[in-house]
């Protein structure tokens, strides 16, 4: 399909998914134009947006940068930050997403580049029908980028197109080996991209707040394990690092930040059938009130398979129950919500 005269502007961050995606759309006859968010004061961005050039040079694009430091700082590092030191699990992929990439990046792309679609390397594939724009799960099952991108709205989606929507990583990575674009041996990208290794967050965490020793204290006895060197150091569910000499595994099954206490436990102690998630985001809107309650498959992190719940949408929040106990909810991580019959994504919020 020969797209000549529509102008594509692509997120490129420097790695092999958006240079392909960028590719394949100049193979579609669109007018490709590259954008690169510079995200943070450092050597590491000026790298993103070097090999961001470069793959623009290699496939004769304009090129544009961004700066997005001051947004991703308050936004993602701030917010990323904040949560820890509440006790809570951030996720600031998802918060990058809202924000920046389809915040100030879309915006500009679409306000000041003029550009008829917005484009990254996500893997996810996006269909309409009758107006209504649905994210579905991409060909790649090993990938399930919809948990990213439950924040996105209508008109974001009816401006967004996602290139690598029937590719698998491996034909990703092929296609930039044969068209032999700069990043073809680039590295997966890291979970977290301003804390570059060998830096860890755990590290970055406590060189920013310091140590501040607290106790581990059992769910159900109240009795002292140990102490730990800051409650923000820890997620719930989390087995490994604590460090404590039990007779059984003891796992984080809940964080008090205001008295900076651990609460640890056995396994079993870390199951649950119920929760609420806030910040609600539906991404089409119900028709009638009996649509607003329904099964569902919902997952609570992203590297969990979904899992059978029963949800119930209100204004601003949702009461999910599941049919089976799910272990390790996490206050600040994203519940996200699918479509128990053809996977499409829903909707989501922020568990409390």
């Amino acid at each position: 399909m020969n797209k000549n005269g529509k102008k594509a502007v692509v997120a490129l961050s420097g790695g092999v998914d958006s240079s392909v995606a960028a590719l394949l759309l100049k193979q579609q006859g669109y007018e490709v134009v590259g954008l690169t968010g510079k995200m943070i004061d450092s050597p590491s961005a000026e790298i993103v947006i070097e090999n961001a050039k470069k793959v623009a040079e290699n496939l004769e694009i304009e090129h544009y940068v961004y700066d997005a430091a001051d947004s991703f700082k308050e936004k993602v590092i701030d917010y990323f930050e904040n949560s820890y030191k509440s006790g809570k699990t951030p996720n600031p992929c998802i918060m990058c997403n809202k924000f920046i990439k389809w915040g100030e990046l879309f915006n500009f792309a679409v306000e000041k580049l003029g550009a008829d679609v917005y484009s990254t390397g996500h893997y996810a594939n996006i269909q309409e029908n009758d107006g209504i724009f649905r994210l579905y799960p991409a060909a790649d099952e090993h990938k399930d980028q919809l948990y990213f991108l439950y924040k996105l709205n209508q008109f974001q989606l009816s401006k967004t197109v996602f290139p690598l929507s029937g590719f698998s990583k491996a034909e990703v990575r092929a296609l930039a080996e044969k068209y032999n674009l700069p990043t073809k041996s680039s590295k997966e990208s890291q979970d977290i991209c301003f804390i570059q290794k060998p830096m860890t967050s755990k590290k970055y965490l406590t060189e920013k707040f310091g140590v501040k020793r607290g106790d581990f204290v059992d769910i159900l006895t109240d009795k002292k394990w140990g102490e730990h060197e800051g409650c923000y150091q820890y997620t719930i569910g989390q087995r490994k690092g604590i460090g404590i000499a039990a007779p059984y595994p003891l796992y984080v099954i809940k964080i008090d930040a205001s008295k900076n206490i651990v609460y640890v436990g056995r396994e079993e102690d870390n199951y649950r059938d119920n929760l609420k998630i806030i910040d609600l985001n539906m991404i089409e809107p119900f028709k009638t009130e009996q649509e607003r309650e329904f099964d569902a498959n919902v997952k609570i992190r992203y590297n969990m398979s979904a899992r059978k719940a029963r949800v119930k949408i209100f204004d601003n929040f949702a009461d999910i129950k599941f049919y089976e106990p799910v272990n390790s909810v996490t206050s600040g991580q994203a519940g996200v919500i699918y479509d128990i019959n053809d996977g499409h994504l829903i909707g989501g919020g922020v568990v409390v």
